[in-house]
């Protein structure tokens, strides 16, 4: 394991975040856990892009002075796996929120899946989910979302260079996306089901990989501790 030295001149962690922590909580804790095991009192960590709490996988951690290159890593180009759920939506377009619509589903065939998938890749034009951390005003618009209050999205332009159907299994369908910064996998799910005359809800995320980064090298939060304290 690293010394304090090279953890303030500067170091990238992967890290396998586990499902139900935010991104920030992983930060927090890391920084905590390097100032205890090396009695330093300040030292700077961050993150190279957000997963949602309900996501697991990828998270690049910078430390000291490589937190310069966050801007860098957090632009490179993402793959995620996850799974959707045909014929329901959500709020939040994902498991945070209770279904409050349903739709039929007996006309989507798997023709039909990837016919559409093809659909999505390329240059799009994408909402964010209300649901989210951007900001507007001020706000981040889930507070926006949690009070009821209804608040108008802009679009943006995302790009997606591969939307995979890798497994379907009634009205679960697995899927691979690898996509560019800004993608909220979240509404490529809730567009995809409005596209399929229907309707579509995420119900697992995991991310696999930052530009060359991959979660396969990521270590979890545990064995990053025990590391430090051996």
């Amino acid at each position: 394991m690293q010394t304090a030295e090279q953890f303030l001149s500067g170091q990238v962690l992967l890290i396998d975040k586990p499902l139900n922590w935010t991104s920030f909580q992983v930060v927090n804790k890391l920084r905590w856990e390097i100032r205890q095991a090396f009695n330093v009192k300040k030292i700077k960590v961050g993150h190279a892009g957000t997963l949602d709490p309900l996501a697991t996988g990828l998270l690049v951690i910078c430390t000291g002075k490589m937190t310069k290159q966050l801007d860098t890593f957090q632009g490179q180009i993402k793959e995620y796996t996850g799974t959707l759920v045909l014929g329901s939506t959500t709020p939040s377009f994902d498991l945070e929120t209770e279904i409050n619509n349903t739709y039929p589903t007996k006309h989507i065939s798997e023709a039909l899946l990837k016919a559409t998938s093809k659909q999505f890749t390329g240059e799009i034009q994408q909402f964010p989910p209300i649901f989210s951390a951007l900001k507007k005003d001020g706000k981040r618009l889930y507070e926006f979302a949690r009070a009821g209050e209804t608040v108008e999205i802009a679009s943006r332009t995302v790009t997606i260079s591969e939307f995979e159907i890798t497994k379907i299994n009634d009205l679960h369908i697995d899927f691979r996306v690898v996509c560019s910064k800004g993608t909220y996998i979240r509404s490529l799910a809730n567009d995809f089901g409005k596209a399929l005359q229907s309707g579509a809800h995420l119900s697992a995320l995991r991310r696999t990989k930052i530009g060359d980064f991959n979660v396969s090298n990521a270590t979890s939060i545990d064995a990053f501790i025990k590391a430090l304290k051996n």
